[in-house]
């Protein structure tokens, strides 16, 4: 009877571990996709827009909703006829950023960086460089520019070395590097590397100079800034939108 009962406690308390332990890796999944571990930090919450605002102010984010967890650009829910670009309430300058996207058919929308916040720049695209989101497949601007206006593309600088992106209505992965100290920056898109390019310096002079860019004073000129995300005229969506910061 006693080995019996031993037995029987030895058991219970070996499931209990392992429910533990299962709820345990369960908290964990649940805290990484939050994008907060290992120095990630979350900037969007997939209910609001928190920590973002429109480009050059005003309360109206003209056309932004949340649709399913995500930050999704309709243009017919505009509420005024001028752009509707958002950005980040903060600057960053060395960092990692991670974003799942994706568009409608024929859609072109864009990633930015290094974004001038200023009544100067109508545009966040006449000083923040841009990863390209788009349909590869319909839109026309896949089909111009060697390239260089493809999805994961550092926009009219760098065509993608391979090409990642999926169809039109399906999640991409995009994660963007930029490192000023290390003068690197890097873009995979769905776990494949697209372009790698310096972020600065006469390399990085010459791209912009080969580019619609070049007479653009203030296009890539600031490394701090921030992260936007544009409207082209196009339905698009993003969400699991996270960043790290290097060398903090």
């Amino acid at each position: 009877m006693k080995k019996t009962m031993t037995l029987a406690l030895a058991l219970i308390g070996l499931v209990a571990c392992k429910d533990k332990e299962a709820q345990a890796n369960t908290e964990d999944i649940t805290f990484l996709q939050a994008g907060e571990q290992d120095g990630w930090e979350s900037l969007f919450d997939g209910k609001s827009f928190a920590g973002w605002h429109a480009y050059n102010g005003g309360a109206e984010l003209n056309g932004w909703v949340i649709q399913e967890e995500a930050m999704h650009f309709d243009p017919n829910a505009r509420t005024e006829k001028k752009s509707a670009n958002i950005v980040s309430d903060q600057e960053f300058t060395d960092f990692e950023l991670s974003i799942d996207w994706k568009i409608a058919q024929a859609g072109n929308s864009g990633i930015m960086w290094s974004v001038v916040e200023d009544a100067a720049y109508g545009e966040p695209y006449l000083t923040g460089p841009e990863i390209q989101v788009l349909d590869d497949a319909e839109h026309p601007d896949s089909f111009v520019g060697d390239g260089k206006h493809k999805a994961g593309a550092l926009y009219d600088m760098i065509a993608p070395a391979v090409a990642a992106v999926k169809p039109f209505g399906e999640w991409n992965t995009c994660v963007i590097h930029i490192d000023h100290k290390e003068n690197l920056g890097w873009v995979t898109l769905n776990g494949t590397e697209t372009a790698r390019f310096p972020v600065q310096g006469p390399e990085w002079e010459a791209m912009v100079a080969g580019s619609k860019f070049a007479d653009w004073g203030a296009f890539g000129a600031s490394a701090t800034g921030r992260i936007a995300l544009q409207d082209h005229g196009d339905k698009v969506w993003y969400k699991n939108i996270k960043i790290k910061r290097l060398h903090e």
